[in-house]
């Protein structure tokens, strides 16, 4: 596949990088992000003009809907939350006829019925990303500061979240209400039930705006 590498070779070279350059919300709890349209904007004249295209060949799709009765204004309301996680499939493909498959992976949650787009949505920016190694806004380099520079605070509290169980979805509402501690750790992670789940980067600006929300006791 020498033509369809040397494609890519190509797009790599002309996207170096991309910045971070859409705010999203406001105050103490914006945070910067990379946009849909622009990836796809920048990748589309990359590839157009080393005569490659990218067609979604496969997609396999989970969705799950919780529902709850609160209370509002003293009458009991129905709410929901739809949760949607998508594996998919891409056939990255050179006008020579050479091709290579790619995979992707993305998640959404929605009230209503657009969780299913945030996922697809999601899944394909960051396999374009990946696919040509392209940077997102500053990039922390590891290799900066060695382990043994890093203190090991002391234990003086019992641990609370030395668990094994993972998952990677957006908690529903019910879950804030009723089970989340308040705290959030590293890696856009929360616990619920003791176990520990991995939220999207939208879910965690909403829970810092929850009255439950601890800050001072951020992980």
């Amino acid at each position: 596949m020498k033509n369809l590498a040397k494609a890519v070779i190509q797009v790599m070279k002309v996207v170096k990088g991309m910045e971070k350059n859409s705010r999203v919300g406001t105050g103490n709890s914006a945070y910067d992000g990379t946009k849909y349209k622009d990836v796809a904007e920048v990748f589309n004249d990359a590839l157009e003009n080393n005569g490659l295209c990218i067609l979604p060949i496969g997609i396999e799709e989970e969705t799950q809907v919780d529902r709850w009765m609160q209370e509002y204004n003293g009458n009991q309301q129905q709410k929901q939350s739809v949760f949607t996680k998508v594996t998919t499939k891409y056939l990255l493909l050179h006008e020579s006829g050479e091709s290579v498959e790619l995979a992707g992976y993305g998640h959404g949650v929605d009230t209503q019925d657009k969780g299913a787009g945030k996922a697809t949505t999601y899944a394909f920016k960051n396999t374009l990303l990946y696919t040509f190694l392209t940077p997102v806004g500053k990039i922390d380099d590891t290799d900066t500061t060695h382990s043994n520079d890093i203190k090991t605070p002391p234990k003086t509290q019992k641990q609370e979240t030395p668990q094994t169980n993972f998952e990677a979805r957006d908690i529903t509402i019910k879950e804030v209400s009723e089970k989340w501690n308040g705290k959030i750790y590293s890696g856009n992670s929360v616990f619920i039930d003791n176990v520990k789940i991995v939220v999207s980067e939208e879910q965690i600006e909403k829970l810092k705006n929850h009255d439950n929300y601890k800050p001072d006791e951020k992980k």
